[in-house]
């Protein structure tokens, strides 16, 4: 383990000063990040507001409509008469105007409690766009989340590409070492170089993989490309979670869940609405009138000249619906069936958010064995290479033995980092069908 420690110590302060020269990005900056500025959450957000908008006229329904309506005409007439006495009567370019103005009123009183039903379907609205937003929400802390632990395992890989590569140019040194004391064969140092050359190009490709994952997050971030900044390579786990905690009480807490027991209720308020076209509707009317002709000539003696009248009324009109075409019980049958569908899709939802729940609860306890068991193994086979070096440095293996160790030593980081991040997505996931990521 000393070789070790002696082969850690450059990786340590090169990733110590990389780290130092650029900003950190802790995952909490990268999903408040986010939430404030991804395309998919702003486009959630203009929709619920679309709703809270239509919430804050909700009255409406019970206020009156008063309508103005001002009509006024100008007339130049000619005119040709022939009575039945034989008597002829011509007259051209007779001027009139007319000016006709109405003020109606018309408050509906009762239609059935159509309008409480719209009413409320307005306040349920709002809270389906709230829901929404909190769905997008929930998937886009979740999308962050997943690809910030990404680009730290992605950098844990680097780290022990290094580290390897530590290992290989030592396996190098060796065997050109022995080459020189005439105890090698050079195959041995030709293959140390190939693997040598392969590790430089691993890291290239790693580097490359982690920037493409910090373009990810920068869309995801809604940011500028090409913003420079680190983040922490480190993925803490939570192996606390418990199956019964993730069930219980989560179809008030699913977000796609409430989405969908919502439009249930919508539903209903919609059939309510229906219901009450059937129903007779009791309006106040009401009318200021006001109308004036001025005729500048007229032929007929009993023609008037001028005729001015201006007065209002008021009373009750009742609608009585009897015949429409059969549209209202159409209406409501539609509206039924709509509720049935509703129904239909919150059902299939909730089983496929228990299988989602038990799979993802399978997976993260499946992933925690494998990652004490990973952990142990690195240990293993850190020990068993430096072993196999100092043995190697007094003659007692070869190179061949120190490859295979090398390569155990490489596959061993690779399964470690990789039981590290699946176990993170796992408990992500669940987090994420609770409904629990954003509070």
């Amino acid at each position: 383990m000393k070789f070790f420690r002696c082969l850690l110590l450059p990786v340590l302060l090169l990733s110590g000063y990389i780290s130092s020269a650029q900003n950190i990005l802790t995952l909490e900056e990268a999903v408040a990040t986010a939430l404030k500025n991804n395309f998919d959450i702003r486009i959630s957000k203009n929709d619920s507001m679309v709703a809270a908008i239509n919430y804050s006229y909700r009255y409406g329904a019970f206020l009156p409509q008063l309508n103005a309506t001002v009509n006024g005409t100008w007339n130049a007439t000619n005119l040709r008469q022939t009575l039945a006495d034989g008597t002829k009567r011509e007259q051209n370019n007779i001027k009139s105007n007319n000016l006709l103005g109405s003020l109606a009123l018309n408050w509906v009183l009762f239609d059935g409690l159509k309008m409480f039903a719209t009413l409320e379907k307005s306040k349920e609205f709002v809270k389906l766009g709230e829901l929404n937003v909190k769905n997008q929400v929930v998937n886009t802390v979740a999308k962050v989340i997943n690809n910030y632990y990404n680009i730290a395992a992605q950098k844990q890989q680097l780290k022990a590409i290094r580290e390897v590569m530590l290992v290989n140019e030592e396996r190098v040194k060796l065997a050109q070492n022995r080459l020189d004391i005439g105890v090698g064969i050079k195959p041995d140092l030709l293959q140390s170089k190939v693997d040598l050359n392969e590790q430089k190009a691993n890291i290239l490709t790693q580097e490359t993989l982690i920037a493409q994952l910090k373009e990810q997050l920068n869309q995801s971030m809604n940011v500028a490309l090409h913003t420079s900044y680190d983040v922490l390579d480190s993925i803490p786990i939570n192996y606390d979670l418990a199956l019964g905690e993730i069930q219980n009480n989560i179809e008030n807490t699913n977000p796609f869940l409430l989405v969908a027991q919502k439009n249930i209720d919508i539903s209903k308020l919609t059939l309510k609405e229906q219901k009450a076209t059937l129903l007779p509707a009791l309006s106040f009317v009401s009318a200021y009138n006001f109308s004036r002709t001025n005729n500048k000539a007229v032929i007929n003696s009993f023609s008037l000249l001028f005729n001015q009248n201006y007065g209002y009324n008021y009373g009750f009109a009742v609608t009585i619906p009897i015949l429409n075409n059969l549209s209202a019980r159409r209406l409501i049958s539609q509206a039924k069936l709509d509720i049935s569908y509703q129904q239909l899709l919150y059902d299939n939802q909730r089983s496929i958010l228990d299988l989602n729940v038990v799979n993802a609860f399978i997976a993260y306890e499946q992933q925690k064995k494998a990652l004490v068991l990973e952990e142990e193994n690195i240990l293993l086979a850190k020990e068993n290479v430096s072993i196999i070096v100092q043995t190697l440095r007094l003659g007692a293996s070869t190179i061949i033995q120190l490859r295979e160790a090398q390569q155990s030593l490489e596959n061993a980081y690779n399964r470690l980092i990789t039981a590290r991040y699946n176990t993170k997505l796992a408990e992500t996931e669940l987090m994420r069908l609770k409904g629990s990521l954003v509070k």
